[in-house]
């Protein structure tokens, strides 16, 4: 499949929060704390591979059309996950 230029930048943008996930990770950074601390220094060496595929259209309009009924508890957990959903 070929990407246009806005496409292929939100699959790098999508490999660089990725990587900065993995940079800022407190169990990625005890982790190696952990090797160090047994006298070695980890070398990591990481392959992301981002396949995309296109949506055919008669989900995407589906998915345009769903009705969710959310209750209450749903909702509470959803705000706690700073999730907004438009009633």
């Amino acid at each position: 499949m070929e990407l246009d230029g806005k496409e292929k930048l939100a699959v790098k943008e999508l490999g660089n929060a990725v990587n900065t996930a993995i940079e800022q990770s407190p169990i990625v950074a005890d982790a190696i704390d952990q090797i160090r601390r047994m006298g070695f220094e980890p070398n990591l060496n990481l392959k992301l591979e981002i396949g995309l595929q296109e949506l055919e259209e008669e989900f995407v309009e589906a998915a345009e059309e769903i009705d969710l009924d959310f209750t209450e508890d749903d909702l509470k957990t959803l705000r706690r996950m700073k999730i907004k959903v438009e009633e």
